[in-house]
């Protein structure tokens, strides 16, 4: 394996899987937390949980369909960063009712650490992108160029890019 990874014909960027790990991860706590609502709470016993804490109660049902719609397009890959970026604020939310609690999550009722990692994840997955095997996969780098990470680098050492331009230049004999 470390022959592969440090081939000099062979580039290995670990980029897009690690952003599918987190995009998994936070996928499937999105959607643990949503059925938890559901089938553990209750729609109702989540309505009145918020209420008791100053939120419109009507306020848990949307917060239900984000948790559950916007996990599942994590775990997919759809519009992952736009889904990521709009449980954001649901993350806010829930920081509020933790920041009482103190930092520590095994406080009682919880601390706001797990939230705010929740939080901080969530932008980092912004910033990242969909990651591999995303259904909503562009197949661009942010420079325009094709997301080739899973290809090998030519020979020369010089890159993919490189080897375009200078196979399609005309040579003089």
């Amino acid at each position: 394996m470390k022959a592969f990874i440090h081939s000099p014909t062979t580039r290995l960027d670990a980029g897009p899987i690690g952003a599918l790990l987190l995009r998994l991860g936070l996928g499937a706590v999105f959607v643990a937390h949503a059925m938890l609502k559901l089938l553990v709470f209750t729609l109702p016993g989540t309505a009145a949980f918020f209420a008791a804490h100053g939120f419109p109660a009507w306020t848990a049902y949307p917060v239900f369909g984000f948790e559950l719609l916007g996990g599942a397009a994590l775990l997919v890959g759809w519009h992952t960063r736009w889904v990521a970026a709009m449980l954001v604020p649901v993350m806010l939310g829930a920081l509020t009712v933790h920041w009482e609690n103190g930092w520590s999550f095994t406080a009682p009722n919880g601390g706001w650490e797990y939230v705010a990692f929740i939080m901080t994840a969530l932008l980092a997955q912004v910033c990242l992108g969909d990651g591999a095997f995303a259904l909503g996969r562009t197949n661009t780098t942010r420079s325009g160029g094709r997301d080739d990470w899973h290809h090998p680098v030519p020979p020369n050492g010089s890159s993919r890019r490189t080897a375009r331009a200078e196979s399609s230049v005309p040579v003089s004999r």
